[in-house]
């Protein structure tokens, strides 16, 4: 497609879900263009190189009966290994450490060996070259009746028959200008929907070797004294690379942060836990384009999924599509694929197409 020809539909968001719409509406023969805040694709799938592979600072996970990432890891050659289980857990409290017998804590799940941001690479590398526009974040969008939707970014505006939100509820709202034009009902919900991971810091240690597992720990803990609320083994297959991972409410991230991380993984795996070659720290409330200011005041989690997103709007020309849509998986990878392909549908059942060019 031609950067300069009316695209059908543009895509707002070139996370997973975005990609998944984009991708599908692509496949279907329908032009796309897909615009991204950010300057790099994944949004909440983050994955920074290291030695020996890749680390998740984002989604990390899926699970068995998650067929959508299932088929599209093997699709792209992301690689996929069992998450590691085998070995005891540890219980932290204001008491110390206390070793359990056995891992309670995690499930059977899966792993990306590419990293998970692999996924959402290969789908914007499988689009047409200027399908997908990074560092292009979207400040407004307009009805002009049979011509569509208008869609301003700071330095163009663009036309397109359909629209596919692909970004967290809330943000769009605090992002994105609609005017007036969007029912008060779903302003409503949009702005009290939580955003999945937005208040939420990951903390990734990296190690030389998964040394725990040699003293019979599975990697795993809870914690009740510290920063960190659950612990987990992150080493990539064949414990290399080596990494511990936990989550921290975002709040906790403050002077001081990491020396308490490294005292909190020292108690609960030995000394050697509290020197990592390195601690990476993904804030993801501090994300600008995840994180609302208002993220840290929704947890209302039982509005992810909620009919009016099932719904398009404006004129039956705006797609609502993320994983705090979806009405099955909400919060997972597998979830956000299940609403890009949704809203594709949605949009290619619509049979509202128009004509023209891209308004400078």
């Amino acid at each position: 497609m031609s950067r300069s020809a009316k695209p059908d539909v543009i895509v707002i968001g070139a996370g997973a879900a975005g990609l998944a719409a984009a991708t599908a509406l692509h496949e279907a023969g329908r032009h796309v263009l897909c615009l991204e805040a950010r300057e790099r694709v994944g949004g909440r799938m983050l994955s920074t190189a290291v030695d020996g592979g890749a680390l998740d600072l984002g989604a990390t996970w899926f699970w068995p009966g998650e067929q959508r990432v299932a088929t599209l890891a093997a699709r792209t050659g992301a690689g996929v290994f069992d998450q590691h289980l085998s070995g005891d857990a540890v219980f932290h409290d204001g008491s110390g450490p206390r070793r359990l017998q056995g891992n309670m804590i995690d499930v059977p799940a899966y792993r990306f060996a590419a990293g998970a941001q692999h996924l959402p690479a290969a789908l914007a590398a499988s689009l047409p070259a200027d399908a997908v526009l990074l560092d292009t974040p979207v400040t407004a969008i307009r009805s002009v009746g049979e011509d569509g939707l208008e869609v301003h970014t700071p330095d163009r505006t663009l036309r397109a028959a359909q629209v596919v939100l692909a970004v967290p509820p809330a943000l769009a709202l605090e992002r994105i200008d609609f005017g007036d034009a969007l029912p008060d009902e779903v302003v409503r919900l949009a702005r009290s929907t939580p955003v999945w991971m937005g208040a939420v810091a990951k903390v990734v240690g990296l190690y030389s070797s998964a040394f725990w597992r040699q003293d019979g720990l599975a990697g795993a803990a809870f914690s009740r004294s510290g920063p960190l609320q659950d612990i987990h083994d992150m080493s990539g297959p064949e414990g290399r690379p080596a990494a511990l991972f936990g989550f921290a409410h975002a709040r906790a991230v403050r002077p001081g942060f990491d020396k308490a991380v490294a005292a909190q993984l020292a108690a609960c795996f030995g000394p050697a836990a509290g020197s990592p070659d390195a601690l990476h720290v993904r804030d993801w409330s501090r994300e600008p384009w995840t994180a609302p200011r208002t993220v840290h005041a929704l947890a209302d989690y039982s509005l992810f999924g909620h009919p009016l997103y099932q719904r398009p709007t404006l004129d039956d020309r705006l797609h609502w599509a993320s994983t705090e849509t979806a009405t099955e998986y909400a919060g997972h990878v597998e979830g956000a694929l299940r609403s890009g392909e949704r809203a594709a549908y949605a949009v290619m059942s619509s049979g509202l197409y128009g004509s023209g060019n891209t308004a400078d």
